[in-house]
């Protein structure tokens, strides 16, 4: 079972990252790692914490000559702001935060003790293992790409179709959008939330480019991929929405428009992972029952404005139970450029699970040789 944890808080000494069940024999890229941790800190709307941290990894264990090993692979990210112990108490709570929610579940009356196992600092880490899951991936031909739909009501719909071509125009945007026209008109209402003093959020896309079939299960709740995607996009703070495909546009749609006709073509089933199977459409996002069909993989995510806004909100200080502004903590204006690297990352893992699940091994050459065997049973067909 390949699975991650994640340890630490936003102005503690570090951020870590523990990854289990990798599979033995792939060489890690560290470099790759990094970049995507920077990728991460960058975006038009960042805040001034960017500024400060330099996010690298530092490999504490399971890698050996740049090699896994099987064992846990933990990895450390090095906060350079770490005033923890420094910082004042946080009385008023901050809506749209886990704040209060959090001091009523825990018991706090200083509500920092939330703040710093909540922030979204904690992404980095995941940042950290999704990339990890990303080198396993790439072995196997399979890439995860995260771009920004839509900023503050801007949106961009740009087909996603060759995964090299998403990644350049991507990698040469500055808020990691398709199109330079959405991408002037998205920079230009960040400026004009930031001038108001409020926040922007978004939409994200992730496309999983050679996936094969058969990932994922019908045959209980849990085990369906669609769910299981959901849950992990879901879990990444601020992220209020997902879809899978076409979403909820099929509630709008007849079946004859939303279902992707079947095709099959005899020349490509010795080589493609379908057998020769294939769809002219991709409707389904690339999941029906819960199971790949070896079509792309889309997800969608809706991120919340950042709930700490420089002109505050109404709250209640809970030292006196009288109404006060919200706190006022060091925020970005908005983070959907940056979110969109931690849903990639988050999908990222959340693929090298099921993957590893369905074909095993505790070496990537034993992964290998099960995959090998599973398509040619799928060519068989």
């Amino acid at each position: 079972m390949l699975k991650y944890i994640t340890a630490g808080e936003s102005h503690g000494k570090c951020m870590i990252a523990v990854v289990e069940g990798f599979p033995a024999g792939v060489r890690l890229d560290v470099e790759a790692i990094n970049k995507e941790l920077q990728r991460r800190q960058g975006g038009v709307g960042r805040g001034p914490r960017m500024g400060i941290e330099k996010d690298e990894i530092e490999v504490l264990s399971g890698v050996r000559k740049g090699m896994t090993m099987g064992s846990p692979i933990c990895m450390k990210i090095k906060n350079y702001d770490s005033s923890i112990d420094q910082l004042p108490e946080l009385t008023r709570a901050r809506p749209g935060h886990a704040d209060l929610a959090g001091a009523m579940k825990y018991g706090f009356h200083d509500m920092r003790n939330v703040l710093e196992r909540a922030s979204a600092r904690e992404t980095a880490a995941r940042v950290a293992a999704g990339a990890l899951a990303k080198t396993l991936l790439s072995d196997f031909g399979i890439r995860v790409l995260g771009y920004v739909r839509g900023i503050g009501g801007v949106v961009d719909e740009t087909p996603a179709k060759d995964p090299d071509e998403v990644q350049r125009l991507r990698d040469s945007s500055s808020v990691f959008c398709l199109d330079k026209k959405a991408e002037k008109r998205m920079v230009e209402r960040i400026k004009e939330v930031t001038e108001a003093g409020d926040s922007a959020g978004g939409l994200i896309e992730v496309t999983v480019y050679g996936i094969p079939p058969g990932l994922g299960s019908y045959t209980q709740w849990d085990q369906r991929l669609d769910g299981r995607l959901a849950a992990a996009v879901m879990s990444v703070q601020a992220i209020k929405g997902v879809e899978i495909g076409l979403g909820f546009r099929v509630a709008e749609k007849l079946g004859s428009e939303v279902h992707d006709c079947i095709f099959y073509d005899q020349k490509s089933r010795g080589d493609s992972p379908t057998g020769g199977f294939f769809r002219r459409t991709d409707h389904a996002g690339g999941l029906e029952g819960g199971v790949t069909n070896g079509e792309p993989i889309v997800v969608r995510a809706a991120m919340k404005p950042i709930p700490t806004l420089r002109k505050s909100l109404e709250s209640v200080d809970l030292t006196t139970k009288k109404s006060a502004p919200a706190a006022a903590e060091r925020s970005d204006v908005c983070a959907v450029p940056a979110a969109s690297v931690v849903v990639e990352a988050v999908v990222s893992f959340e693929i090298a699970r099921v993957f590893v699940e369905k074909f095993g091994g505790d070496s990537i050459q034993e992964t290998r040789r099960n995959l090998e065997g599973y398509l040619k049973q799928v060519r068989s067909l």
